[in-house]
């Protein structure tokens, strides 16, 4: 079902104002966020001297945090609306990225990182339902590869801006980037009230739609092991960054690189692509082409050689988010939209703690047995298995989907 056949209609003023808030939103959230997440794992292993893999844990807590509670954040937006609910994720983020200020050991991180994750959860479902609530089957693919091309740029400009930051010390990192989501609380201001349910709703009602929608669950489950491999952008990635350079700037620079290829293939590949296979084909070839980069770093040493492993992993990601986005979003019941996005949090949630534990478990071990190849190949096999796994249930599940070209 589409949101447009939904619940409330807006007028073309209305969609145009509120899709053009959300995006400079996204712009400074997503600044905010890469500008400090990266330099966690160099920061608390790096300069701290803590394991990578407790730092795995308090990510991997963070991140289970943040998608195992997000469906709350869409229930909540479900009877309070997506405005409020967006302020006060933002709100709760920014408090605890400042608390990351004056987090010197475990607790402390856990703590900071904890009540980030929870401003997380309150805002990103409640973000994703008035995206959807604003587009319309023919426009949304569109609009979130428009909105996923702001986030690679806001995603070059924030490493940047942590890597030049962290010259003065990781506080001053942790209170800027806390300042830009108290900015995104007045940007939030400008967005229409959005409403993602019946009034005759009831949030029991709601929970049952998403349990008893088997599809909506098969797929959730499949893409967690995506996830996965995923979240080695935020880990072992930039650790790996910092040991081939051979300074903490290499771990901004990799992120950056990501970011640019966002913003140069984001909107006119997945155009291009659209034209002639459908939304799964491209998710799928989008897993595929991430495990060969994951896989590749096993065979290079050097920064340079990780940089084009970077590239390839980045390519085959600005395949996978804006289908995957549109799937979802088409798929949701109109009923309990705010509902169903937060559920489809959960494989971010599941998938994502697995492998920041396990990314920094087998980053310990590869170091310690000298084998650097562990970890890669480990995450290839994962990558690949998933997307065997996806393209086996589409068959399977007769599922067919439109293709993107009437997304002009």
């Amino acid at each position: 079902m589409s949101p447009e056949k939904g619940i409330h209609q807006y007028s073309p003023g209305e969609r145009k104002n509120g899709l053009r808030v959300l995006l400079v939103y996204t712009f400074f959230m997503v600044t905010g966020f890469t500008m400090l997440m990266p330099m966690v794992a160099v920061h608390y292993v790096n300069d701290l001297g803590m394991a990578a893999t407790l730092v795995g844990v308090a990510l991997a807590v963070r991140q289970i945090t943040q998608q195992g509670l997000a469906i709350g954040g869409g229930i909540l937006a479900d009877l309070y609306g997506t405005k409020r609910m967006i302020g006060l994720g933002v709100t709760v983020r920014a408090i605890g990225f400042a608390g990351l200020a004056f987090a010197d050991s475990a607790l402390p991180l856990f703590i900071a990182l904890t009540i980030s994750a929870v401003g997380g959860a309150l805002f990103e479902a409640p973000y994703q339902a008035a995206i959807a609530a604003l587009t319309t089957s023919s426009d949304r693919t569109r609009y979130y590869s428009l909105s996923n091309w702001v986030s690679g740029v806001a995603s070059t400009v924030g490493p940047l801006l942590g890597a030049i930051l962290v010259g003065f010390d990781f506080m001053t990192v942790c209170l800027v980037s806390s300042a830009l989501f108290f900015l995104c609380l007045v940007v939030i201001t400008r967005l229409p009230v959005i409403h993602t349910s019946r009034e005759s709703s009831h949030v029991s009602d709601n929970i049952r739609l998403v349990g008893q929608d088997r599809r909506f669950a098969s797929l959730i489950m499949l893409m967690a092991g995506y996830w996965v491999v995923a979240v080695q952008m935020g880990i072992i990635i930039p650790l790996q960054a910092g040991i081939s350079s051979g300074s903490k700037g290499g771990a901004g620079i990799a992120l950056a690189l990501s970011a640019a290829i966002t913003i140069a293939l984001q909107y006119h590949l997945t155009s291009r692509l659209s034209r002639s296979f459908s939304n799964h084909a491209i998710l799928t070839a989008g897993i595929v082409l991430l495990s060969a980069g994951m896989g590749a770093i096993a065979l290079f040493q050097s920064f340079s050689g990780l940089l084009f492993c970077v590239a390839v992993i980045s390519t085959g990601a600005v395949l996978v988010r804006p289908t995957y986005q549109a799937i979802i979003a088409d798929t949701a019941n109109p009923k309990a939209l705010g509902t169903y996005l937060g559920a489809s949090s959960l494989s971010l949630g599941f998938g994502g703690a697995i492998g920041h534990i396990t990314g920094g478990a087998l980053f310990d071990v590869s170091v310690e047995s000298q084998v650097p190849g562990l970890p890669w190949v480990t995450f290839a096999v994962i990558g690949l298995t998933t997307a065997i796994a996806l393209h086996y249930w589409v068959r399977r599940a007769g599922v067919t989907t439109t293709a993107f070209s009437d997304c002009k």
